[in-house]
């Protein structure tokens, strides 16, 4: 017999032979760490869709489905469209500050930047992700509002611009941090390639590394998009909670997660219909990010490219 069958026949013996207490229960421990995050959101969903259902068995779809919110009225209506207008319109000022400001960064970082200037610049933009919302609340009130009213005379005290814009500064780490692990996750061989083939570094950031890094950003702008609907603190502070349903950037508008701050500071008394409708209002806050997170899989799925 070989010595290398010997030692694969220790092996195996050794395997077979274990008796440590670890090995049998370090599996069952792994499991149930795993298992916390799907019985967590199982219990979000269940409690999420319980109360919604209670809502939605008081109040008509019609009145669900109106311009016209007044949960604290003597004849109370709960109209969700000015929520969603608001959240929306937010969102997507939000992203025309996220998405070139953002795409600019990874470009120069992943493509011009040496390696030194990307070691510095990269953390010092980070530091805005680590800011906590809420400061960026007050800064969108206190600073940017005067400032933009400046600009602006019609601008209202609380308005949509102010804090749309300002979430737009918080999530362009997201953009351009993931941005650039997308275009630096592109073989320099192909870089390379265009290079030697007369192109310049312009041309091959346009023409070779955005379209195979693709995947990666348009992912990234989607999870910035989550992000951007999931906001609380800058569009509570800076938004006002107006419950009007308008496009006009310049008046206060109020959004889901606004909505839902001012009902459970206390406003709804619990088992009452307004109660329930914050269950409601989080119930499609919850599957708007779920539809933008399936949106963000698919097309990292159906555009990924592997080298």
């Amino acid at each position: 017999m070989s010595q290398d069958t010997q030692v694969r026949q220790l092996i195996q013996s050794n395997i077979l032979n274990k008796k440590h207490i670890s090995d049998r229960f370090m599996p069952k421990f792994f499991f149930v760490m795993a298992f916390v995050s799907v019985f967590t959101t199982v219990g979000i969903i269940l409690t999420l869709v319980t109360d919604a259902y209670k809502f939605f068995s008081q109040v008509p779809l019609a009145q669900v489905f109106s311009t016209k919110l007044a949960p604290l009225a003597a004849e109370p209506s709960f109209g969700i469209l000015p929520l969603i207008s608001g959240t929306i319109i937010t969102s997507l000022i939000a992203m025309l500050v996220a998405v070139p400001v953002g795409l600019t960064a990874a470009i120069y970082l992943s493509q011009f930047a040496s390696e030194r200037v990307r070691r510095t610049l990269k953390p010092i933009m980070e530091v805005l992700a680590g800011i906590p919302t809420i400061v960026y609340g007050f800064f969108a009130y206190s600073f940017v509002t005067p400032l933009l009213m400046k600009l602006i005379p019609t601008l209202g005290a609380k308005n949509a611009l102010s804090p749309g814009l300002v979430m737009g500064i918080m999530i362009i780490p997201l953009v351009a941090s993931l941005s650039e692990d997308a275009m630096n996750a592109v073989p320099n061989i192909m870089r390379e390639g265009a290079l030697g083939l007369g192109s310049t570094r312009l041309e091959v950031t346009f023409k070779v590394v955005i379209p195979a890094a693709i995947s990666g950003i348009m992912s990234s702008i989607v999870l910035a998009v989550s992000r951007a609907i999931g906001e609380t603190m800058i569009v509570t502070i800076a938004s006002g909670s107006s419950k009007n349903f308008t496009l006009d950037i310049t008046q206060s508008m109020q959004t889901m997660t606004a909505y839902i701050v001012e009902f459970t500071s206390g406003d709804a008394g619990s088992g009452t219909v307004g109660y329930y409708s914050l269950y409601a209002v989080g119930l499609l806050l919850f599957l708007f990010t779920l539809v933008m997170n399936l949106i963000a899989q698919h097309i990292s799925h159906k555009y990924r490219e592997e080298y």
